[in-house]
């Protein structure tokens, strides 16, 4: 089609949680350039919230938050049909000999280190998004 645009309904939607709005901040300025659809959560509670609302492609998840931590979300959304399919990243300052195991073990499908490394991050959400799992 002719002067086709990329419309808001084609963009990857990414939902961001992270109780810490710094870190929160950072992901989203990393990846406001890349096209992507994002919104952010400010704990498990907002997440499941925005997670049924919007069903995004990708969630980053913070694994130490207040309330529902990282790993039980994870559980739960990949307990249930109708989000199992979301692709679902750690994204964690948890970087102890079993915590990767940990995080890939309740469902993600992995696993990336704070301090985020600036210059690979977008490209590593990138493979995230294009992989099947």
């Amino acid at each position: 089609m002719l002067g086709h645009t990329l419309m808001e309904t084609d963009k990857k939607k990414i939902l961001i949680v992270d109780d810490n709005a710094d870190s929160r901040e950072l992901v989203m300025k990393i990846l406001r350039n890349k096209n992507y659809q994002l919104s952010d959560a400010i704990d498990g509670e907002d997440a499941l919230i925005k997670i049924n609302a919007d069903k995004p492609d990708l969630i980053l998840m913070d694994i130490s938050m207040p309330k529902i931590d990282g790993y039980e979300l994870t559980r739960r959304i990949k307990s249930q049909k109708d989000l199992c399919d979301i692709k679902v990243v750690a994204l964690t300052a948890h970087a102890m000999k079993g915590d990767k195991e940990k995080a890939l073990a309740s469902g993600c499908l992995g696993y990336i280190t704070k301090p985020i490394n600036v210059r690979i991050f977008g490209e590593q959400i990138e493979i995230f998004l294009n992989s099947s799992g």
